[in-house]
């Protein structure tokens, strides 16, 4: 019988992304002055012209002073989608391949409705690109969800893909390595409670990661997955969320302001 031959490597026994002895790295910050912003689906898009044409003039006005990369959510009919899904017991795979054609639809709308201001459709084959479109005074729009499809881990609780588009933003923002990432939806940040169904809840304008965790509120208006991936996050150390239907938040959290809820790795 043949002996299996060993062959000694700095890789062997170091998996890339552990933090234990063996082979390291160091994270690269490619482009870490672009703007990562994400236009929520349910919180903007269906909402209609009311809602997503103000956020649109605010990002025209913004695209000579920054370089915007536009990531869409799903939405509705994503939520659809994941529902009929699931009752035909389709694996989460599936679910996840499924669901990323609404963001899609999205992004490509969003392109549209940006062309004359340099808005371009790109897909995450694309993704290398980037310079060269800032460099043309583009506005690059793709789809919110990671490119995971068929490859989606199963999760544990139900068949719903965990990493959605909330998570496809942070990890546009950390691959970047860009330190914050801008979520636009319909809220005024993270609340105790759900605003929607309870109008006194309290308003929480900065939190950690961890404090986030911990508390477990019963309605978190990012994915879970998120804010354990910021928890230990090399690049991307900020989340902030802001309420797009009041005119002027975007545009101020572009310029730095911590507006709305800022959700920080410590």
């Amino acid at each position: 019988m043949l002996e299996r031959k060993k062959i000694e490597s700095q890789f062997a026994n170091s998996p890339l992304t552990g933090g234990g002895e063996g082979f390291k790295y160091d994270a690269v910050a490619m482009m870490p002055d672009v703007k990562v912003i994400k236009i929520g689906g349910q919180s903007v898009m269906d909402r209609g012209r009311a809602a997503l044409f103000p956020i649109l003039e605010e990002i025209a006005a913004a695209k000579d002073q920054y370089k915007l990369l536009l990531c869409c959510g799903g939405g509705t009919r994503a939520r659809h989608i994941y529902a009929m899904a699931s009752d035909l017991e389709l694996p989460t795979g599936i679910l996840a391949a499924l669901g990323g054609y609404v963001p899609r639809q999205n992004a490509r709308m969003l392109q549209m409705l940006l062309a004359k201001h340099g808005g371009i459709y790109i897909m995450h084959d694309d993704f290398e690109k980037l310079p060269l479109y800032f460099r043309l005074g583009c506005i690059p729009i793709m789809t919110g969800m990671p490119p995971f499809g068929y490859w989606e881990k199963p999760t544990e609780n139900g068949r719903i893909p965990q990493h959605r588009t909330d998570a496809g933003v942070f990890l546009s923002a950390e691959v970047l390595g860009c330190k914050r990432a801008i979520f636009v939806k319909d809220e005024a940040g993270l609340f105790e409670d759900d605003p929607k169904k309870n109008p006194k809840a309290k308003h929480i304008p900065r939190i950690t990661a961890q404090e986030l965790l911990k508390a477990d509120l019963p309605d978190m208006i990012l994915e879970r997955v998120v804010i354990e991936y910021l928890a230990r996050a090399r690049s991307c150390h900020e989340l902030q969320i802001v309420n797009g239907l009041e005119r002027g938040m975007l545009t101020r959290a572009l310029a730095g302001e911590d507006v709305g809820t800022l959700i920080t790795k410590a």
